[in-house]
């Protein structure tokens, strides 16, 4: 079997819920902690930070990656979904997994004799990382959380830092219907004795965190309330997006506690790796520049707090140009409710809609027809290519075009533009 060919298997086989969503969810941790016996429990050797949240845990998760690999560790890094290659999922100071790594864990899987109840795709790729880092004999392991906390497939971990960025609505027929529902289930990976770092706190959240850290007396950093704003600007991290500056303190504070800890992490490794995150882990897909005359930027945010910024951000930028039109090519997953997101977008713009080439993408026309009752000026486009380069075409100088609204589109636009 080939590279390509244990992908495909992996693809057919296994229920990948950034595809096809709900039908693939499976939550709880029976079937994971059954995969890890079968493994030889890989994850028992990692000192793990795990990092959950509703948004910025991917940007949280490569700041301290970088800063770890910066002062020379050797440094795992688990994130979810990839946008171009499946290796994005897991690599090592920045390497991809090689290809013959995951043959070879295929074809292990393909010809053993595990007879527990069948892995999401999910289940069985975390379990793929955990046993390269472990093989690996990685310093560290960064892990960031797929969706929720508690149930999660990753919390068979034990880390050494718990790290919870921020509670806004998404996956709510998981996650449950309140910011304190979703924040119980995110806060599902805190355990007893393990320090636990909160991000961002509102007043329905922050009660359930302080309930759970003192339940369990794990130690309680709250990042919201240090802020240190010199601090977090000398940093001069490469994501410049403005929802960063809280995921920029975020990642600071679990830094600061890792040296607590006795993890040694010097102030020029910190500075480097927020300032070199792109190169350092391979991260891309958040806020990325990718020209400026007119100025293209894709962004993965996907949810009604991570479009608000960027939104607001994009204005901002529209402003300083005086004169310009802002264009967005556009598509969501069929199970966003986007009648709520969609009011955020500005009338004035001109939108390109499309849909990923994935089962779970919304069709364009459904977008469309919803833009279009909205008085929108829009057009609907095959595949995001075709929308890209539409956008692309119709553009003037100070034009702004704005790529995103599902991890997916993105993923399509950075494909077709390789």
């Amino acid at each position: 079997m080939d590279y390509k060919e244990s992908l495909d298997w992996l693809f057919s086989q296994l229920p990948m819920f950034s595809r096809v969503g709900a039908a693939a969810y499976k939550p709880g941790l029976e079937r994971s902690e059954a995969l890890a016996a079968h493994f030889g429990h890989p994850e028992r050797s990692l000192r793990a930070i795990h990092v959950a949240g509703t948004n910025g845990k991917g940007s949280v998760s490569n700041l301290i990656a970088a800063t770890l690999q910066a002062q020379g560790y050797k440094v795992g890094l688990y994130t979810s979904p990839h946008l171009v290659d499946f290796r994005e999922r897991m690599r090592i100071n920045g390497a991809m997994i090689p290809e013959e790594d995951v043959i070879r864990f295929v074809e292990d899987w393909r010809n053993g004799t595990y007879d527990g109840d069948k892995p999401s795709f999910f289940e069985l790729t975390m379990m793929m990382a955990f046993d390269w880092f472990a093989k690996e004999k990685v310093d560290y392991a960064v892990i960031e959380v797929g969706m929720g906390g508690r149930l999660d497939s990753t919390n068979i971990l034990t880390p050494l830092l718990s790290v919870i960025t921020n509670i806004s609505f998404d996956h709510t027929q998981f996650l449950g219907d309140t910011l304190a529902e979703i924040a119980a289930e995110k806060a599902g990976i805190i355990k007893a004795g393990i320090p636990v770092v909160i991000g961002e706190a509102v007043a329905e959240t922050e009660p359930v965190f302080r309930n759970k850290t003192s339940e369990v007396d794990a130690p309680l950093r709250e990042a919201y309330n240090e802020i240190d704003e010199m601090a977090n600007n000398a940093l001069r991290c490469a994501l410049t997006g403005d929802y960063q500056k809280k995921n920029v303190n975020t990642a600071r504070i679990a830094i600061d506690e890792l040296r607590r800890l006795g993890v040694v992490i010097s102030r020029e490794a910190e500075e480097r790796g927020f300032r070199e995150v792109e190169s350092l882990t391979g991260f891309q897909g958040r806020w990325t520049k990718l020209s400026e005359h007119p100025l293209v930027i894709c962004d993965t945010g996907h949810n009604e707090a991570g479009l608000s910024y960027n939104l607001g951000q994009l204005r901002r930028l529209l402003a300083e140009r005086k004169e310009g039109t802002l264009r967005f090519v556009l598509g969501f997953v069929k199970d966003k409710d986007v009648d709520h997101i969609l009011p955020m977008f500005p009338q004035e713009a001109v939108y390109y809609i499309t849909q990923a080439a994935i089962q779970r993408a919304m069709p364009r026309e459904t977008l469309l027809t919803k833009v279009s009752a909205m008085g929108l000026r829009s057009e609907g486009y095959p595949t995001v290519a075709e929308a890209a380069e539409a956008a692309m075409a119709a553009a003037g100088s100070n034009d702004i075009i704005y790529i995103g609204g599902s991890t997916f589109i993105v993923a399509d636009y950075l494909a077709s533009a390789r």
